[in-house]
């Protein structure tokens, strides 16, 4: 017999009634009754309440012990009294009266206590996660994670994929975040870099020859944290696949994620054929790349509109002569709302860093007209243009934004969620899948205003590439793609480009040379000039897709052991200073910046 436990905490119930059984487990609560001292028993698998009379030689000990002791007790198992019992608990309709009692570990005063779900500061959470685990959502979300990451790993096997495990150290990448870097002691000067994704290995392994390739990957990059981004590390199920075009990948993670969401949520998928949206008309819709399709609010486009020449609302007139454009949103019968729902909402936008919202409502007596601060600007002319672009009915209120075509995309997708959430207007109990697809190859870096690749420097352009015209990259659109889930992204992928001379041409339109390309991507490009098949990818987000199931709002809580916002590790003390025996070896010298 185990010297600890004959059962564990969750396991016991009625028809176990009057058996002499052995439990371990941590203090959870204890409740003093006078003669009786009641002791909740916490395991990995639940509670067990435990009760000890004053009588026992053990209860003086019992009284003074801290929540969190880990002890063994050995006792009866009885019927609680009618009246007692706890629906909630699987053990809720019995008790141990405890005999004998072991303490095999004591815990000293609590920093947090495990007890309860209330919020606790960052820093404390983080610097004793041990404790936080141990509380009950977090150990369910833990738990939850290990059965994804299980399920996942089934369901790949069921698809014909492999898994296969790509290297950790590795060289630095020219694209994306920054990378972490390792120092060589055998090549001293030189250093290797973690992978921000296994992107060419798992190009490398199709080229190989293999069909179907899978990874729980680790990802790591050196970038600031977010609710939905860990700093410095997280895991990806990496996915690569030979002879495929976009609409085969589509059909694997379709598959793939309704039988993942439908096993570990009760909510339903809106749809499961997810809708494919190109960015252009995402953008235009939705302000983002990453809309939450349960929200039913709809961008429009009305600069024509601002450009009759019955509008007089100067303001905006003065922004679209000038190259600015001007979208809208429209909200369904809210001609009853108060006029501090569409005040807070404009208040809101310039909080947001914008110059707020104009709005009004669309009311008919005799005629047409507009009901707010700028709706005397409309002629009923222009609100029946309106009304027809936007398909707006009398009672609708329209909220307004001009601006730069980014600026104005930004603040009216942050005001559609807004919106949408002050009206109520998004189910809870769905999860809305989409694919953004038709990607631009390329895009304009803001700060050096030079060309750059938008997404993944090895995608495949769409089109004849023998007739693609170079002279205008900004118009090639790219075979990449996107899979949002309720407004939060949860992968990018795309149709690799597997042909040497166009992927030299793609990326001189980036600024590199044929020679840096061969030095970053040597193993690669080597590997094409063998025959490479054509091939396709993608990569969700185990963490995110845990965040959505478990409806966390923050990565932190389905991450084992995360760091904070700066990136460090405070239980750990990570990151740390070295010896100068260890930086001697790796031939490293430390400058410290003056502040």
């Amino acid at each position: 017999m185990n010297k600890y436990r004959t059962h564990n905490c969750s396991e016991l119930t009625e028809k176990d009634n009057g058996k002499v059984v052995k439990l371990s487990g941590w203090v959870h609560r204890k409740r003093d009754h006078g003669n009786l001292l009641f002791i909740d028993l916490r395991d990995h698998f639940g509670l067990t309440q435990c009760v000890i009379e004053n009588g026992n030689e053990f209860f003086s000990k019992m009284e003074k012990i801290k929540p969190e002791s880990v002890i063994t007790v050995e006792g009866n198992v009885v019927k609680r009294e009618k009246g007692t019992e706890n629906s909630e608990l699987n053990t809720g309709k019995i008790e141990i009266n405890i005999q004998s009692v072991k303490v095999l570990s004591y815990a000293q005063d609590l920093p947090m206590p495990v007890f309860g779900e209330q919020e606790y500061p960052e820093d404390i959470r983080l610097k004793y996660r041990f404790l936080d685990l141990r509380r009950e959502e977090m150990h369910k979300n833990i738990i939850l994670r290990s059965k994804v990451i299980s399920f996942i790993r089934a369901e790949m096997f069921k698809l014909g994929f492999l898994e296969f495990q790509t290297p950790i150290l590795t060289s630095s990448s020219p694209e994306g975040a920054r990378d972490f870097l390792v120092p060589s002691r055998l090549n001293q000067g030189k250093f290797y870099a973690l992978p921000q994704a296994p992107q060419q290995f798992k190009q490398l392994i199709m080229i190989s020859g293999f069909d179907k390739y899978f990874q729980i990957a680790p990802c790591f990059r050196d970038e600031d944290a977010r609710a939905d981004r860990s700093p410095g590390e997280f895991y990806q199920l990496d996915i690569e696949m030979s002879f495929v075009e976009q609409e085969d990948v589509f059909q694997t993670l379709e598959t793939l994620m309704t039988n993942l969401f439908e096993k570990f949520s009760s909510k339903k998928i809106l749809n499961k054929k997810f809708p494919r949206i190109p960015y252009d008309e995402a953008m235009l819709n939705y302000g983002t790349d990453k809309p939450d399709l349960r929200n039913p609010l709809i961008i429009k486009d009305i600069t024509s509109i601002i450009s009759r020449e019955d509008v007089t609302f100067s303001i905006f007139k003065k922004l679209v002569n000038a190259g600015s454009i001007t979208r809208c949103i429209i909200t369904k019968n809210t001609k009853d709302k108060p006029r501090s729902f569409f005040d807070n909402i404009d208040r809101w936008a310039k909080d947001q860093g914008g110059s707020g919202l104009a709005y009004f409502t669309i009311e008919k007596t005799d005629k047409l007209s507009g009901k707010g601060p700028v709706g005397k600007f409309f002629s009923e002319g222009s609100i029946k243009e309106l009304m027809k672009i936007c398909k707006a009915d009398v009672g609708d209120s329209i909220f307004m934004a001009c601006g730069k075509k980014n600026e104005v995309e930004k603040i009216l997708s942050l005001s559609r969620e807004k919106i949408a959430n002050d009206l109520n207007l998004i189910s809870k109990d769905h999860f809305a899948f989409c694919w953004i697809v038709d990607y631009p190859m390329y895009e304009i870096d803001e700060t050096t205003k030079k060309i750059k690749f938008s997404h993944n420097p090895f995608s495949m352009p769409q089109g004849d590439t023998s007739k693609l015209d170079f002279s205008k990259p900004l118009d090639i659109k790219a075979y990449q793609y996107d899979i949002v889930c309720n407004g939060v992204e949860l992968s990018s992928g795309a149709i690799r480009n597997h042909i040497p001379d166009l992927m030299y041409k793609l990326f001189s339109i980036a600024g590199y040379n044929k020679q840096q390309v061969e030095d970053k991507f040597s193993g690669m490009i080597n590997a094409f000039s063998y025959g490479a098949p054509p091939h396709g990818g993608i990569a969700p987000g185990i963490d995110r897709i845990v965040m959505l199931l478990a409806e966390e709002k923050n990565i932190r809580e389905v991450t084992l052991f995360p760091m904070n916002q700066n990136a460090q590790d405070l239980m750990m003390k990570a990151p740390s200073e070295v010896d100068e025996k260890q930086l001697k070896e790796l031939g490293i010298n430390i400058q410290i910046k003056k502040n």
